[in-house]
């Protein structure tokens, strides 16, 4: 079977990072790996450099990985994470968190490669709700 690209959810608290985690895969029909990555390492809000880490370390398969932050600090989270790990073939996404976990997830589970994922992910900013 050939590796699908995994997903890291990065977000300031754990529960907005697992529920993203079990909608988006949910969507996918469980084909793809999403690890959530939320919260400091005490659960306070807040992000955690181990926690994105480990994410990472997850869900990196040989297709790549796509990083989806919520905000802030999150992202410069993941950005020390990512420079860390230049061994992991990896793409940081500026999209919207709940919409681009989704697309991306759904996306990632047809095959698709981690640029067309991650273009995935940011086009979904372009989706309209009505």
């Amino acid at each position: 079977m050939t590796p699908l690209v995994g997903i890291v959810l990065v977000s300031h608290r754990a529960e907005i990072a697992l529920g993203v985690r079990s909608l988006a895969t949910e969507m996918a029909g469980g084909r793809v790996t999403v690890i959530a990555a939320g919260g400091t390492d005490d659960g306070r809000t807040g992000t955690s450099y181990a926690r994105v880490l480990a994410a990472l370390d997850r869900a990196a398969t040989e297709a790549g990985v796509l990083v989806l932050p919520d905000l802030g600090s999150s992202v410069l989270t993941a950005r020390l994470v990512l420079g860390e790990r230049p061994d992991i073939r990896a793409v940081l996404a500026d999209a919207p968190f709940v919409e681009g976990a989704v697309v991306a997830a759904v996306t990632a589970a047809t095959g698709a490669a981690l640029p067309a994922v991650a273009r995935a992910a940011e086009e979904a900013r372009s989706i309209s709700k009505f």
